[in-house]
């Protein structure tokens, strides 16, 4: 596979990885969503809920008749007790009887009330649910459910839904009893109207009386079958008083909220570690075919303030990091003799002069002559490394009378360069103020003449350039080094723009021999296991 391939795939470990990096944001997330919960059922009001059942009879009965000595209410449709629960005809009569129940205090009345109407307007009941159990010819049971935020007071409302319910039913059987009272009410005042009639001849009046009698009688018997009346629906089961509530759950809800929790930041993290393109170990660079030559763990900001870079890496145990990148780039360059090295980054801050001054403290420690070349004409960074750990410089002359101090007058004269003595066996050329134009410094450079000419008196020459993706400079400078080194940051470079470096390095015949992953985590244990604890001896510097 080369460099400009793409690979797409996502592997295991990889993720696997990605969450053990966020497990404490996975936690958290799934905590704080769990404390959240917890507390906000706790601020929430108790809620009782009582229940009562009702049989439902659905057998098919014959119209209502005067003869019968019973009357019922016709079938019950698929639906219907549902559909009237949420009616005016159960709810109104409900409400009125709630208004005068007793036992229930005054300001509970009024909220059940108050929900009950409100829910009535929207067709959504929430206070009282039903549910059924019913078989295919509509017969089985019915069971209330009733919520409030007193034992009394759902024991109460579901027995009050229930007596609703059970008039609403026997209302439907008594509709035709009304009917038929009404018609013969209708026949008694029409008889009495003709019996009021003058000149009524004899025969006539014992006629409508008769009649009239007949009429009296019948409605007598509506008026007693009224009484006998029966509907679909008969009680099961009165509803009790609750003993525990059903809401609020806090630990529940906490339990099932963290867990929610829990998923969701595991799944989003495993979308972000997907979508993550950023180089965290050495699998993520072997798709551009070249080796890794060490992984460096990250500095401690505190360390750096106050120590300076290269002591702040003595202290934190890098040596053997850095013993790995000397180790693979002298193999890297054996046969080579005064080798000259540039070492390069993709975009800006990814800690490439950082590693260039630890990279020569561990060369100069070994016992080789390190020259390091800050060739960041735009933005030099080496003077300020070597700050901290050096307060008092030593310039002596590199060659000739010296008197070039800087990076760009010694590139111009190099016969006149001075460099300043950083540590024992490593000196510094640095890069000076800022230029805009410092492609034009190498452009009228004998850069060839330059590097042959310093690196006689060293075994390496570190070239600190500027990012390939930022600025020409360093393929114009890498193109006279025997080997590039390319520094990634952990976490923070992405794999694309490294492709696109290489590509540019490529072109321009640079000699990229390995990469080097800065500022690694080392809680990932992916560091090499950097974990011995350098301490040198009085006196002896590393």
């Amino acid at each position: 596979m080369t460099p400009n391939e793409r690979t797409d795939e996502l592997d295991l470990s990889v993720l696997w990885r990605g969450l053990r990096r966020r497990l404490p944001w996975i936690l958290g997330t799934a905590l704080l969503l769990a404390l959240v919960t917890y507390l906000w059922s706790r601020s929430q009001p108790t809620v009782y809920e009582s229940t009562a059942s009702l049989i439902a009879a659905n057998t098919q009965t014959q119209d209502t008749t005067l003869g019968s000595a019973l009357v019922k209410a016709p079938p019950l449709p698929e639906g219907a007790v549902a559909q009237a629960l949420q009616s005016t005809q159960v709810i109104e009569p409900l409400t009125q009887a709630l208004r005068g129940a007793a036992g229930i205090p005054a300001d509970e009345r009024n909220r059940v009330v108050t929900a009950l109407e409100r829910e009535l307007r929207a067709q959504k009941l929430q206070t009282l649910t039903l549910t059924s159990r019913l078989d295919l010819s509509g017969n089985g049971i019915y069971t209330i459910r009733a919520r409030a935020r007193t034992p009394e007071a759902a024991r109460q409302l579901a027995n009050l839904t229930s007596t609703a319910l059970l008039n609403w039913d026997r209302g439907r059987a008594l509709q035709n009893l009304r009917r038929a009272q009404a018609g013969y009410e209708a026949q008694l005042a029409q008889v009495d109207q003709q019996l009021g009639a003058p000149n009524l001849p004899p025969l006539e009046r014992e006629t409508l009386i008769a009649r009239r009698a007949n009429i009296q009688g019948n409605l007598i018997q509506t008026q007693l079958l009224a009484d006998s009346v029966a509907g679909v629906l008969s009680v099961l089961a009165p509803a009790v008083t609750p003993l525990e509530p059903v809401s609020p759950k806090p630990l529940r809800n906490a339990v099932l909220a963290g867990i929610l929790g829990l998923l969701l930041a595991t799944g989003v993290v495993a979308l972000l570690t997907a979508m993550d393109r950023t180089i965290r170990s050495e699998d993520d660079l072997l798709a551009l075919g070249l080796p890794t030559l060490a992984v460096i763990p990250r500095l401690r900001q505190r360390d750096i303030v106050f120590s300076g870079i290269v002591r702040a890496a003595r202290k934190a145990g890098l040596y053997e990091a850095i013993g790995f990148l000397r180790v693979n780039l002298l193999t890297a360059l054996s046969g080579q003799s005064h080798p000259v090295v540039l070492i390069a980054s993709t975009i800006p801050a990814e800690g490439k002069s950082s590693l260039t001054a630890t990279l020569a403290d561990g060369l100069g420690s070994s016992g080789q002559r390190v020259l390091i070349i800050d060739a960041d004409l735009r933005r030099g960074t080496q003077a300020a490394v070597w700050q901290k750990f050096n307060e008092q410089g030593n310039w002596r002359p590199l060659n000739g009378n010296g008197g070039a101090r800087t990076t760009r007058e010694a590139l111009l004269a190099p016969h006149a360069a001075e460099v300043l003595e950083v540590e024992r066996n490593v000196d510094m050329l640095p890069a000076g103020p800022g230029l805009q134009d410092s492609l034009a410094v190498f452009n009228q450079a004998d850069l060839r003449a330059a590097l042959d000419l310093w690196r006689r008196e060293y075994d390496v020459v570190l070239i600190d350039s500027a990012p390939l993706l930022a600025l020409a400079d360093g393929l114009v400078l890498g193109a006279h080094a025997d080997a590039v080194v390319m520094v990634t940051e952990y976490g923070r470079t992405n794999v694309q723009a490294v492709r696109s470096a290489l590509r540019r390095a490529e072109r321009s015949g640079l000699k990229v021999v390995g990469f080097v992953i800065n500022k690694s985590d080392a809680r990932e244990g992916n560091s090499y296991g950097y974990s011995y604890s350098y301490a040198p001896r009085e006196g002896v510097k590393v």
